[in-house]
């Protein structure tokens, strides 16, 4: 059994926030976030809330799959901002769609949700555990952002991310994964309960490029693949100076890796498929390429799959 990406979707939030209207809330440049980070706005979910934004990107997924609703028997939602303590997010959302088969839970491995989802999905599916797989990645990380503080409330963002996959017959589009953890570096981000998102920036910038790179190699090596072979990469948007030292380390030209955090900041767990909409929208991304994930998030989470999409 293989796997396949047949439908995505987005939800992105109305209210834009920009550099310089942060300007006017905490001690902060438009000059200084671009060039350290890369970010010029971001959304923020004023009035939706995480399911409502997670209904609307898996909506449009199951549209342009040809999907019935019904026929979806797994829901997996990345996230760390849930909709409510509990039930999951992915219970909630399976009946808001009306996908009344299978089971449904929640991910929570940060930035990395949307890989490990990902990885996880595709277990099941090559298992005959599932036939067809909803994953959404969703965050609301403006309700743990402290506005006070300008060395994080400037990265992040809201939004949603959508990807219906189905199991196939044929060779499985999924070539390669790899997911790995390791709690002693937990301090470096992270949010207590009801508390707000604390960040060590400058360790964990060099953590996360050696670390993606590290992960980034050994898929390409399991699908014997060689970096140059790959056709896009599609990286987790944490900051633009991390996505240009992997392109540095993996020699891959930056012109093939897609970045959009100039417009969405942070957006943790749903940037990535957020970004693999917009590069198939744009013509960026076509059946038969080469694509390769890659995030790193708070846990600390990381890992990568390489894609023949």
């Amino acid at each position: 059994m293989g796997t396949r990406i047949v439908g995505t979707g987005v939800y992105i939030p109305k209210t834009v926030l920009t550099n310089h209207d942060l300007e006017k809330m905490v001690d902060t440049s438009d000059e200084w976030i671009r060039t350290r980070t890369g970010i010029k706005e971001r959304r923020i979910a004023k009035e939706e809330s995480v399911l409502e934004m997670a209904v609307k990107a898996s909506e449009e997924a199951i549209r342009s799959s040809g999907t019935r609703a019904e026929e979806i028997d797994l829901v997996i939602v990345a996230t760390l901002t849930p909709e409510k303590r509990f039930p999951s997010t992915g219970c909630l959302l399976q009946s808001s769609i009306g996908a009344g088969r299978g089971f449904a839970f929640d991910i929570t491995a940060a930035c990395s949700g949307f890989i490990y989802a990902l990885d996880v999905a595709d277990s099941l599916l090559k298992v005959g555990r599932a036939s067809k797989v909803l994953i959404v990645g969703v965050e609301k990380l403006s309700e743990i952002v402290d506005w006070e503080d300008r060395s994080t409330c400037v990265l992040f963002g809201d939004g949603a991310g959508a990807v219906l996959l189905e199991s196939s017959d044929s060779e499985s589009d999924l070539l390669a994964s790899r997911m790995y953890s390791d709690g002693n570096l937990w301090d470096l981000l992270y949010a207590e309960r009801d508390g707000f998102i604390k960040m060590r920036g400058r360790e964990l910038f060099k953590v996360a490029v050696r670390n993606m790179e590290e992960v980034c190699r050994e898929v390409l090596e399991e699908a014997g693949v060689e970096p140059k072979e790959v056709d896009l990469v599609i990286p987790h948007q944490a900051n633009v100076r991390i996505i240009r030292s992997l392109a540095e380390r993996l020699e891959i030209p930056m012109e093939k890796f897609y970045v959009n955090i100039d417009r969405y900041g942070n957006t943790s767990a749903a940037s990535i498929p957020i970004a693999l909409h917009e590069a198939i929208k744009e013509g960026r991304l076509k059946r038969g390429d080469l694509v390769l994930f890659t995030a790193m998030g708070g846990g600390l989470t990381w890992g990568a799959v390489l894609m023949r999409f």
